[in-house]
């Protein structure tokens, strides 16, 4: 009996996907459980994987189509195996008084298998490059292999210039005619029509939604960072060996954010209706530039966590987010965002909302600056930051403040650490 391969629940508020890549072809064998197809949702990326034994006997949504939960994806047919009778009760008479023994697990496919210890970007690049996943050696969270490892791999072989690795049989087989959507040609001068991520294209339309329907104003400050990167540079050795983690400038501004937010917690609320909805509790947003579009993860209950532990976790998100590994629990809510600029180079910017919030911190490049301190222009370590905020819920003398109070503790990490 024909099995339907349908899009399952994705998740708070997201009823779209795309499906991004077909991992099986028609007529390809597939065993329970095993990933057949993944999705592209705005957060993150979705396997789909088969409820029973047999053969994908027919694909009906092609690579690049949007679609909603619990459409049909595709087919799956039973088995010759499975649909064959079993032996009449008489000529096994033994058996016919007890219950037929459990059939063992399938072993799983070679394609599940470097679903399972590669990330997307690695098996596509795999793919391109004729790169066989079980000769890379992974650096990636879990074991599992990145970019990085399958170009590492490739520079290492392309010094040695051994010989190409033999085609598999799967890849002998003539291409399924299953439609899949092309990219248009470039044309003779270059231009290129590239179809949108699903990714890029709620980024799109959440940036705008965010201006059309927000009374968004930024308002700015520099901060003074001397005594942080002093501090930095006095604890950062016997901080990284005993938390083996470095210390950076975020957990500092984590830090200075949640202390902020207490003072001025307008700006750790929503609006819902003509209701303003305060959170008592600091669930913290980090903005990270994935190379498949902005991931917001989210630090819960930021009040309670150590240095140690907010630089843990960081470093955990941008790892996981280039290995497009985050989960939808990790991208879940958020009270309020820090947008970090300046690692790409910003000098100064007007960071957009990350609705529903209405307040949103973007820090910047580092730079030395001529200020006049005390009556004399010295050289200090100075930064830009900028807070966006919904002007509906938050006045302009509130984000002034807010900012204010940012500077104080981040210029005195002392205060930062008995107060924030």
């Amino acid at each position: 009996m024909p099995t339907d391969i349908v899009v399952p629940n994705l998740g708070e508020s997201i009823v779209e996907a795309t499906v991004a890549e077909w991992l099986k072809q028609e007529g390809d064998p597939v065993e329970v459980g095993e990933a057949i197809v993944v999705l592209e949702t705005e957060k993150v990326d979705l396997d789909v994987g088969a409820e029973k034994r047999g053969v994908l006997a027919k694909i009906v949504r092609a690579k690049g189509e949007d679609v909603q939960v619990g459409d049909v994806l595709g087919v799956i047919e039973a088995s010759g195996a499975d649909d064959a009778e079993p032996a009449p009760a008489a000529e096994k008479p033994q058996e016919a008084e007890s219950p037929e023994p459990a059939e063992p697990a399938p072993a799983r496919a070679p394609e599940s298998a470097e679903r399972e210890i590669a990330t997307p970007v690695a098996r596509r690049l795999a793919a391109e490059r004729g790169v066989d996943l079980e000769t890379v050696s992974p650096s990636g969270a879990r074991g599992r292999i990145t970019k990085e490892d399958v170009e590492r791999h490739l520079a290492q072989r392309d010094d040695g210039k051994p010989a190409p690795a033999e085609p598999r049989e799967e890849d002998r087989r003539p291409a399924q005619s299953t439609p899949q959507a092309k990219p248009a040609p470039a044309d003779s001068r270059g231009e290129e029509r590239v179809r949108m991520s699903r990714r890029r294209r709620t980024i799109a339309q959440r940036l705008v939604e965010a201006q059309r329907t927000a009374a968004m104003l930024t308002t700015f400050n520099e901060i003074d960072m001397t005594a942080m990167m002093d501090l930095r540079q006095r604890r950062k050795e016997a901080f990284a060996e005993r938390h083996g983690v470095g210390l950076g400038i975020a957990s500092f501004f984590v830090k200075a954010a949640v202390g902020a937010l207490k003072t001025f917690p307008q700006l750790n609320a929503e609006m819902d209706g003509d209701d303003i909805i305060l959170k008592h509790y600091y669930d913290i947003g980090m903005a990270i530039g994935a190379e498949e579009g902005l991931v917001v993860p989210v630090l819960r209950d930021a009040d309670r966590m150590s240095f140690a532990e907010i630089e843990r976790a960081i470093k955990d998100f941008a790892q996981r987010a280039g290995e497009g590994a985050l989960t939808l629990d990790d991208l879940r809510g958020g009270t309020f965002t820090i947008t970090n600029g300046g690692v790409f180079g910003s000098l100064m910017s007007t960071p957009i909302l990350n609705p529903p919030q209405v307040g949103i911190l973007g820090l910047h490049k580092i730079e030395q600056r001529p200020v006049a301190l005390d009556g004399e222009v010295v050289i200090r370590p100075m930064m830009y930051v900028a807070l966006s905020y919904d002007h509906r819920v938050v006045d302009g003398r509130e984000s002034v403040q807010f900012l204010v109070r940012i500077k104080e503790l981040v210029e005195d990490p002392e205060r930062l650490l008995l107060e924030g």
